[in-house]
């Protein structure tokens, strides 16, 4: 299925701002006046150097976190805590391993009071999308990194959310295995037209995957620039050779060369 946007604003972040109180009574303002709004269906990425508070809007997003100053609306609805509309995947899988794949991504389903045969026929659903037919029945343990992360995705499309947050769920993958989902990712998306808004550190990874990428300063986190992706889709991983491909990747790679350098040394 072709992906659709339309000019529908389903996540508006207007003047967020978020400070933590350190043990020795000092402030860290971690992220100041973030403004962004995303269309529906859009896939986004988050760049910037450590510590630049992007993980922290993840889950303000969320509503994990509150912030201090400034609003987060989720069509058109103020977020206060988290909601079925919106689901985190975060970088470290997080599966019960006292449960199945099917019971894992069910999981979020039965919490909600669906019952058995229905979480688990909607389960199949996405275990199928992921590629995991026939990995029903395992236990973590018994998957490699990779499929434990589509189980992951799996998990937090099931519950069929507008927005899916995802905050480095492939950082703890080898190169070769963190290609391959990123396909498969883009795959999933294009399929369910979902809205996703992903945190990465890998530059070439937030330019094959998004529609824009958006480059965070370092601390206090704030939107330097939004970088427009206009690499034709459907894409695979051929794109990455390309002339357009690389000149984006350098493109941004030089707003944040110096604070990432700054922050490799602290």
């Amino acid at each position: 299925m072709a992906q659709s946007m339309n000019d529908e604003h389903i996540l508006e972040i207007d003047n967020i701002g978020k400070t933590f109180r350190r043990r020795d009574d000092t402030d860290l303002v971690a992220l100041d006046d973030i403004n962004l709004k995303v269309k529906k269906g859009a896939f986004i990425s988050i760049v910037g150097a450590s510590g630049s508070g992007k993980s922290t809007l993840l889950r303000i997003i969320d509503g994990l976190l509150e912030p201090n100053g400034g609003t987060v609306k989720v069509n058109g609805k103020t977020v206060t805590k988290p909601g079925k509309d919106r689901a985190m995947v975060f970088q470290n899988d997080s599966l019960l391993p006292w449960k199945t794949v099917i019971q894992n991504v069910a999981y979020g389903l039965t919490l909600a009071g669906v019952k058995w045969r229905d979480a688990a026929k909607t389960a199949q659903g996405f275990i199928d999308l992921a590629g995991l037919s026939g990995f029903e029945n395992q236990f973590p343990h018994q998957l490699s990194g990779g499929m434990r992360q589509r189980v992951n995705v799996a998990r937090g499309m099931a519950v069929d959310p507008d927005i899916l947050l995802l905050d480095e769920p492939f950082a703890a993958l080898d190169s070769q295995t963190r290609e391959i989902m990123q396909t498969e990712l883009l795959r999933i998306w294009q399929q369910t037209g979902k809205t996703v808004l992903l945190i990465t550190h890998q530059i070439d990874e937030a330019v094959f995957l998004s529609d824009e990428v958006v480059v965070f300063s370092a601390r206090p986190g704030t939107v330097r620039e939004r970088i427009p992706v206009p690499l034709a889709r459907p894409r695979n991983l051929d794109i990455k050779r390309s002339i357009e491909f690389v000149g984006l990747v350098d493109q941004i790679w030089k707003l944040i060369e110096e604070e990432v350098k700054a922050a490799a040394k602290t």
